[in-house]
């Protein structure tokens, strides 16, 4: 569905298994962005090829039409509905014409704070039905809905498709990976990634960020 050399968002990338890692073994340009430092510090080592930001998907802000598609899988879950809801339309002019997205989202509405793997873990969710509409709503227009069980519960897992719309300038940080510029944008990041330099351009509009090589 995508040619080599697109780029593409994974938020909530993690610790880059399966997804980012899956993403740039099919030549894709993928942009990692999680909240944890400690992912990420294990996604620069699993996924040396991604380029990773740490930042509150939430916060996040990209140059609009910077993406070819958005992925996101079992992150929105964790993140408070309202914000979930916010979240579509930027998604929506981050994309490119035609661009895609592709989340894992609620099966039904819960929230609720259960130990999970050891920790204290956070999810709120509407049901199926309430993310299509403000999928709609937001300029994404569905192309399938699945069903994913887990145990005796389970997600869903949609497909959508940007429709035409708006686009809206801001400030935004250019990102590069060893010298050769990726047509990433990243608006008000104020995060610094532990093994990259980041440079201010004096009188600028525009951040420069760059990994070690």
């Amino acid at each position: 569905m995508l040619p080599a050399g697109v780029q593409v968002l994974d938020l909530g990338c993690g610790a880059g298994i399966p997804a980012t890692r899956e993403l740039t073994g099919h030549g894709l340009q993928v942009l990692g962005v999680d909240f944890s430092a400690v992912q990420l510090r294990r996604a620069r080592r699993l996924v040396p090829s991604a380029s990773l930001v740490q930042a509150d998907m939430t916060e996040l802000r990209l140059r609009s039409a910077s993406l070819d598609a958005v992925v996101s899988f079992y992150a929105l879950i964790h993140v408070p509905l309202a914000d979930q809801q916010v979240l579509f339309p930027r998604v929506r002019s981050w994309l490119r014409p035609a661009g895609y997205f592709l989340a894992t989202v609620g099966a039904g509405r819960w929230t609720g704070t259960e130990h999970y793997l050891g920790a204290a873990m956070f999810w709120d969710h509407a049901d199926t039905a309430t993310y299509l509409r403000w999928l709609e709503a937001a300029g994404l227009a569905p192309i399938w809905h699945r069903f994913v069980p887990e145990g005796d519960s389970g997600h869903t897992l949609i497909l959508a498709r940007a429709v035409p719309s708006a686009a809206a300038p801001g400030r935004s940080l250019m990102i590069s990976r060893y010298g050769t510029a990726v047509d990433f944008a990243v608006e008000g990041l104020t995060s610094r990634d532990a093994h990259c330099r980041l440079w201010e351009e004096l009188g600028s509009e525009f951040l420069l960020w760059r990994p070690h090589a």
